[in-house]
């Protein structure tokens, strides 16, 4: 398994990266983004702590370890420079806090998400068939989210990713040890968002091809 979307104490998680990566690997996961909220007072900070521990100490715990940031609530209107800024300090993987219904995010990220051509937008909540066509088009992945709340609206995505041709990747958005779900859960969550059997071994596929562009990033 492959999961780009977690949280380290560097934001709101429990864990320090290498209990997030050691718990990760013993649940079965092979590669593992840390992908702190950030925003402009902390995006350096996390990137340069990640980017150091996936370095210097990643392959200790024989899972691919790779540095990122999940852009979280950054008005809409400064999103694109944040994405360039994240990706001119290394980070190998940018992800946008979408337009989830449980949270207060501003209209207009998810446009501007896909307009910036992030990696990831995240638990997208009721993103429109413009945005999802945008996003195909720009090969933005949308996220089926493993995480309650957020996945309320995992039907809706799989649904217009289906209908436009949009890439779609599953994470956890893990904070805690618990969020770190099973195989066996993560591809029941899948079908229970309406994608077929066909369509979930696609979106593992899309996280493996995803993890070798983070590799010739991070080289």
């Amino acid at each position: 398994m492959i999961d780009f979307h977690t949280h380290t104490v560097f934001s709101d998680g429990e864990l320090i990266p290498a209990e997030l990566a050691r718990r990760a690997r013993i649940a079965g996961y092979r590669a593992l983004a840390m992908t702190d909220h950030a925003d402009s007072s902390n995006i350096e900070i996390i990137l340069e702590n990640i980017h150091r521990f996936a370095k210097k100490h990643g392959h200790f715990f024989d899972i691919d370890v790779f540095s990122g940031v999940e852009l979280t609530h950054v008005p809409p209107g400064l999103i694109g420079e944040m994405v360039d800024q994240a990706r001119d300090l290394g980070a190998q993987l940018v992800v946008v806090h979408g337009e989830t219904i449980v949270e207060p995010v501003a209209e207009g990220t998810n446009l501007s998400a896909i307009e910036a051509k992030v990696d990831i937008l995240a638990h997208p909540g009721l993103i429109t068939e413009v945005e999802v066509k945008l996003a195909a088009e720009y090969g933005v992945h949308l996220e089926i989210t493993t995480r309650k709340g957020h996945s309320l609206t995992n039907g809706h995505v799989a649904a217009l990713a289906r209908k436009f041709g949009a890439k779609l990747v599953i994470n956890n958005d893990a904070h805690a040890p618990g969020d770190l779900v099973s195989r066996e859960l993560r591809r029941k969550i899948a079908l229970g968002a309406g994608m077929t059997p066909q369509e979930y071994e696609q979106s593992e596929e899309n996280s493996r091809q995803l993890v070798q562009q983070m590799m010739k990033r991070g080289s």
